[in-house]
């Protein structure tokens, strides 16, 4: 469940490309990601983790004191749709990546429309499913099928999904 260190690499590099300040994350896992994108952002920048796991994320808070992004980093442990939905809808965040379950991606996508700032980046996970959207069998595969059919088709972005790991989708906001 955890993202690939070539993914890794390319999402701290990514974040600091666009000069991301506020960062957030659907789905933290053991932190690698947190920890990619932490290091991507300035001294002064942030990241809000969203997740429902105390355990796993146990994990990942040691890494990221360790590295010396710790202070940036805020974990919230909760169901991740109710939390983002707690947030004021305003354009706060700069970049977004979302690795969470895969049947909640679309209400993921429409709740952080709201939250990203004008160019700014969501970041979606597993888009590939190991080639499963191409004839998708389960329903995670299928959930991923149509939310990438729907977001070609969205006017609210701008869209292109990489085959870097299992799939990564990039979302501009127009």
């Amino acid at each position: 469940m955890q993202i690939a260190p070539e993914q890794g690499a390319f999402m701290q590099l990514l974040t600091a490309a666009v000069g991301a300040r506020r960062a957030i994350e659907i789905g933290t896992f053991t932190g690698f990601s947190a920890l990619c994108i932490a290091r991507g952002l300035p001294g002064d920048g942030s990241l809000l983790c969203l997740d429902i796991n105390e355990e796993w994320t146990a994990v990942g808070r040691r890494f990221w004191d360790r590295a010396g992004v710790g202070h940036r980093i805020e974990l919230r442990i909760g169901d991740a749709l109710a939390s983002l939905r707690e947030l004021p809808e305003t354009e706060t965040f700069d970049l977004a990546f979302v690795d969470a379950d895969k049947t909640g991606y679309p209400a993921y996508v429409n709740e952080l429309h709201p939250r990203m700032a004008a160019n700014g980046l969501v970041l979606l996970d597993n888009t590939l499913r190991d080639g499963h959207v191409l004839d998708p069998q389960s329903l995670d595969d299928r959930a991923i099928a149509a939310l990438n059919a729907s977001l070609a088709a969205d006017p609210r972005w701008e869209t292109v999904l990489l085959p870097v790991a299992d799939g990564l989708t990039l979302l501009r906001k127009r």
